[in-house]
């Protein structure tokens, strides 16, 4: 049996990165977190980061320097969503959302890790969490 339990991204400073993904989620940084390893935890899963030398970002689309990963976020409305994490210091780097504003938007954290901003049609909001449509 095999269960994840930890979601692991490298960065040169543990404490900014976390923190910025705690202004995004919603969710505190761990307690015990440091300069080494600082975490979030979602569930059973920990979003993680950890310290690196000579960190380098990843030049998305292009496979010089290639993504490892990207995080996909579902959001309710995108335009005030987006607002917020430009606020907090993410870059848009390409929209491909439809003139109804359902698709996703790509972004870089502030260290140059993607991350995408989606809404997807059908998807339901509920207060035990999202419903996600029917595929055919």
């Amino acid at each position: 049996m095999l269960r994840l339990t930890d979601f692991i991204i490298d960065c040169p400073d543990t404490m900014k990165l976390a923190a910025f993904y705690s202004e995004v989620t919603g969710l505190p940084v761990k307690e015990g977190s440091n300069e080494n390893w600082a975490g979030i935890q979602f569930g059973d899963i920990e979003l993680a980061f950890i310290q690196v030398e000579d960190y380098r970002a990843p030049q998305w689309p292009d496979s010089e320097h290639p993504k490892q990963f990207h995080l996909d976020f579902e959001v309710d409305d995108i335009e005030a969503e987006q607002r917020r994490v430009l606020a907090l210091g993410a870059t848009l780097q390409r929209d491909c959302t439809d003139p109804d504003g359902y698709g996703f938007r790509v972004y870089a954290d502030p260290i140059g890790h993607p991350f995408c901003l989606c809404r997807n049609k059908g998807v339901i909001w509920t207060d035990q969490g999202l419903i996600w449509p029917k595929r055919d």
